[in-house]
Order: structure tokens, then sequence, then C-alpha cells
């Protein structure tokens, strides 16, 4: 059960939820932007230093491998932070991909730690303010401040001794809080809510991961042709429930399957929710059974009345 002074801290103030294992992976050389144009769904090229910008990595089908975020930082180099899941499928395609380029790859994960400071609150807790815009970030004084839909996300050294330490920013929260405050906004996440039979409009990830005026990219024929001539068989929907809800459990319309629940939670503010990607047919306003019990498929994110 979601302990309510933790979410009250993530919805009005401000709280710290630390991500062990959090991959952190560097790419450096002349043709590193360049490599990384050709390989994921959002224009890296364009980024400034002090950008990023969220993107995908697809196969060949146009299915998600992964998500990541990507950091244009000075000097021919970028940050690529991403879900422990992910660590694996980037270490290759980098290394397996770069052969012969102008690029270096190192994995940073035991090097550095992330941090999300989450909440209204959490820019006032640092010494250097983020630019407004999603991914876009500064270097502060404890490492790079990035800036996110629910407040900043810190990367910084691993173990650093000097100066006092991240937590003491703000009270720690546990992932169940976070991931409620997560569900509420409607923002899915690898390996809860999308995997790799997703594609990246079935998620509902186009507008912020997929770039339709850069060059080609794997997996770019199967999203365009969606995009613009198709209607994706699944959509990211949202559940409002009688009772709550786990993992996998089967949502029915009628009489027929049309998803399984994704992330699910029991918010202080709306009672039992769920993410899911549902089929077409199962349209916002929808009533459908999840797992014995009622159910409303609703548009994202959730709202706070009604």
């Amino acid at each position: 059960m979601i302990v309510t002074t933790e979410y009250e801290l993530l919805t009005t103030d401000a709280g710290l939820l630390d991500r062990p294992g959090w991959t952190v992976l560097e790419l450096e050389g002349g043709e590193a932007a360049e490599f990384l144009q050709g390989q994921v769904t959002n224009d890296v090229e364009a980024l400034e230093p002090g950008e990023g910008c969220y993107a995908a990595l697809l196969d060949h089908k146009g299915k998600l491998r992964t998500d990541m975020r990507v950091l244009r930082l000075a000097g021919d180099r970028l940050i690529v932070d991403a879900e422990p899941v992910a660590r694996a499928v980037l270490r290759h395609n980098f290394e397996t991909y770069s052969l012969g380029r102008d690029v270096r790859s190192r994995d940073l994960t035991g090097e550095r730690r992330v941090l999300s400071l989450i909440g209204p609150g959490a820019r006032a807790r640092l010494d250097a303010e983020p630019p407004e815009r999603e991914h876009a970030f500064v270097e502060g004084e404890r490492g790079l401040y990035v800036a996110t839909h629910l407040g900043v996300d810190l990367i910084v050294a691993a173990g650093e001794a000097d100066g006092p330490p991240p937590e003491a920013l703000a009270p720690a929260v546990s992932e169940e809080a976070a991931e409620c405050v997560r569900v509420e906004s409607g923002r899915p996440r690898l390996g809860h809510d999308m995997d790799g039979t997703t594609l990246p409009q079935e998620a509902g990830i186009n507008e912020r991961a997929v770039s339709f005026t850069k060059g080609c990219y794997v997996g770019q024929e199967t999203v365009a042709r969606l995009h613009y001539r198709g209607k994706p068989n699944r959509h990211l929907r949202g559940l409002r429930l009688s009772e709550p809800a786990a993992h996998g459990d089967p949502i029915v319309l009628g009489e027929k399957q049309v998803g399984t629940v994704g992330s699910a939670c029991v918010s202080p503010a709306l009672g039992p929710i769920a993410l899911a990607l549902v089929r077409r047919e199962a349209a916002p306003g929808d009533e459908v059974t999840v797992a014995g019990h009622g159910g409303t498929v609703v548009e994202l994110p959730f709202a706070k009345t009604g």
C-alpha cells in the first residue's frame, strides 16, 4: 500500500528516488552523433550541447528493443541512459555497429548513479535549475541535472564523497509511490507497459520519441507507414478500476479479451488505476472486466477530477 505521506510529498513538494543499476553509457568521437542518428528514432544531430531527447531503438519490423534518453554534451560527447534491462542491448548495439567509425563507447553504469527528484518543488532544491524543456540539462555541483516531466533527474558520480550526499536534497520515497505518480501521468515504462512486441505508435510515444523529418534508422519504414497510412491495432489507455489489479491481468470487453494490465497502482487521489495496451475496439468510455471486476477505459493522462 502506498504511504500517503510519500504521495503527498511527490504531488505537493518533492521526494527523492534512487534508481540502482540504471544504465548510463557514453559515446564520444567525431562521428558519435551521426552514428546514433542512424540507430534511433529521434533527431540526435539536431541537439545542441545542453539539450536532450527521448528516443527508441527498434528492430527491423519497427518494434521496440529499448527506449532511452540521449543527452548531448560539449566536445562530441553523448550520454545515453535507460532502464537497467536496456544495458545489454545498448552495449551490443554500440560496440557492434560503430566498428570502423570515429566512435568510442564506454559503460559508465558502475561509475554513475541516477536519482529522480520528483515533485513541483524539485527545482527549488538544486543549486542550478535545468531549462524548462524536458530532457534539457545543466551541470551543477553534484553532476548533471536533467529536466523531466515530473521534476529533475540527477546523474552523479557513484560514491561521491565531496559535499552533502544527494539524499540531503529531499526525503526518500519508495518506488511504489513514484510509480503511482508515473501511472497517473500516463507515461509507459519499458518492461511494464511496452516490450519487444510493441510498436512506438501503440505505446503512444511517437510524439516524444520519433522524428519524421530525420534520415533513415532501423525500423523507420514500418513506423512511417503506420503513422501516415495505417491505424495501430492497439493503443495505450488508462483504466479506472473498481478493485486493484495486477500486471498481466486480462482485460475483457464483452466476450473478447482486448489486452492485459501493464502498470497498476492504488492512487490516493484516484483509487485503483492502471495502464494497458488494449485493442482499438476498446475505446475511452467503454466498460470492461479486469480479473473479474469492473473497469472503465479512459484517455491519458488520468484526470484528477470526475
